[in-house]
């Protein structure tokens, strides 16, 4: 089912007008689809059957509380980075015995937090991290359940801001040291080492860096899980999406559709990954984050000027790189599609927003459609790493979030209003 679709020439989200819903809560708009997150998540997670797994979302991707209770009514483990993080997670309704807590530079209080509430486990990323660990779970009289992340050195070929498995990248134990810390992990009496952990990198659209990493680790998983007695393996996220139609099936509804041109499905990456896995006997964890919502949302903006000059065009739109900061920040591709299709004729266009940054656009000389002032734009998507990296840049205001369900549809987070810019900001007493 193509959950982003037209009707009449007019996007549609579900069976809700998304140009009516810019209408009626203004933009910027994040729009999110509960049908294509809960089925994207279904997806991969009824493609690892063959194996005990469970899926940890990556809350990083998008913690908005309705995306988490969505997925934890669903059965999802979380992946968490923090303890606002966890707590999210909690207040969603999910329960922090389902969580993995990962991160280079857990503080002593996230991690008492972390074990008071139960934590699954913490993905240790250093021997001073284990020794840590072991010394606050020692002073609350607690068990402190970890997984050793490794690091295999692996280049998965991804955006630099975004590759985590080689030896330039901060995370994970050396792949030569993973014994020497799993050793050190089990002579700390406070400790109880549950697993091994790797991610690689985001946005990977082949199953062969996966497949190598798997490869790679297998023989160490094997020999420490009879030495130690682990319970799961973690391969980590990285499953990408399609962003670009130039490389998805062509579709009216590319952004829903199978992806094509060696870009991986969950079957296929379960295909490969799962006959490896299988024999070893352990839980399989997997931690998606954008994978599961990244094509679940889009973020609608409003064209406030069409602007000639003569060399170029410029669409200024009423969102900017605070909304949405992945093409300034990593170069990334959005697909922009107009909500309501008003011709065919195309222009040479620069999408920007009003930002007093040169680095404030959405995209550069690319052909869309001609639009004019009061036309909305959608940028496709949109829903992971979208508002969770947004920021009051320029005094700015936080955007909507709208979820919409069959022909339902509710604001999740209220538009910021801009006194709450400054609400926690005072005078020192002498400018008083």
């Amino acid at each position: 089912m193509h959950l982003f679709h037209r009707q009449s020439g007019e996007l549609y989200c579900e069976q809700v007008s998304v140009g009516e819903l810019a209408e009626r809560h203004g933009t910027p708009l994040y729009v999110y689809s509960q049908g294509a997150l809960s089925g994207r998540y279904r997806d991969l997670s009824d493609a690892l059957e063959p194996l005990d797994h469970r899926v940890c979302y990556a809350v990083k991707a998008n913690s908005n509380l309705a995306v988490l209770r969505v997925l934890a009514r669903l059965g999802a483990g979380f992946d968490i980075v923090s303890e606002g993080e966890l707590r999210r997670v909690i207040a969603a309704g999910g329960a922090a015995g389902r969580c993995v807590f990962a991160g280079v530079g857990k503080s002593e209080r996230e991690i008492e937090f972390a074990l008071r509430r139960g934590i699954y486990c913490f993905n240790v990323e250093s021997i001073p991290e284990l020794v840590r660990i072991n010394r606050v779970a020692a002073r609350l009289g607690k068990i402190a359940p970890v997984a050793v992340r490794l690091n295999p050195n692996i280049d998965a070929h991804t955006h630099a801001k975004i590759t985590t498995g080689t030896y330039q990248n901060k995370f994970g134990v050396p792949f030569e040291r993973v014994e020497e810390a799993c050793a050190r992990a089990a002579r700390l009496k406070n400790l109880r080492l549950r697993g091994l952990q790797m991610h690689i990198g985001s946005q990977l659209t082949k199953a062969e860096p996966f497949e190598a990493a798997v490869k790679k680790v297998i023989p160490l998983a094997r020999k420490l899980a009879a030495r130690h007695g682990l319970e799961f393996l973690s391969i980590g996220g990285g499953l990408g999406i399609v962003y670009d139609r130039a490389l998805a099936s062509g579709s009216p509804a590319w952004w829903q559709s199978p992806p094509s041109r060696g870009f991986i499905t969950p079957a296929a990456y379960a295909g490969r990954l799962a006959p490896l896995l299988k024999p070893l006997g352990l839980r399989i964890l997997i931690e998606p984050g954008r994978f599961i919502v990244g094509n679940a949302g889009i973020l609608v903006t409003r064209v406030e000027y069409v602007k000639k000059t003569g060399v170029k065009t410029f669409v200024i739109v009423d969102a900017a790189m605070n909304d949405l900061i992945r093409p300034a920040f990593y170069d990334a591709f959005h697909e922009i599609v107009p909500v309501s299709r008003h011709t065919n004729l195309l222009v040479s266009s620069d999408v920007v927003g009003p930002i007093c940054e040169s680095g404030d656009y959405f995209c550069r000389d690319r052909p869309l459609p001609k639009v004019r002032a009061g036309d909305y734009l959608a940028l496709m998507s949109a829903g992971a790493y979208g508002f969770v990296q947004a920021s009051n840049y320029n005094s700015r205001p936080l955007a909507a979030e709208v979820l919409v369900n069959g022909a339902r549809s509710a604001v999740i987070r209220r538009r910021q209003r801009l006194p709450e810019l400054w609400a926690g900001e005072t005078f020192p007493a002498w400018l008083r």
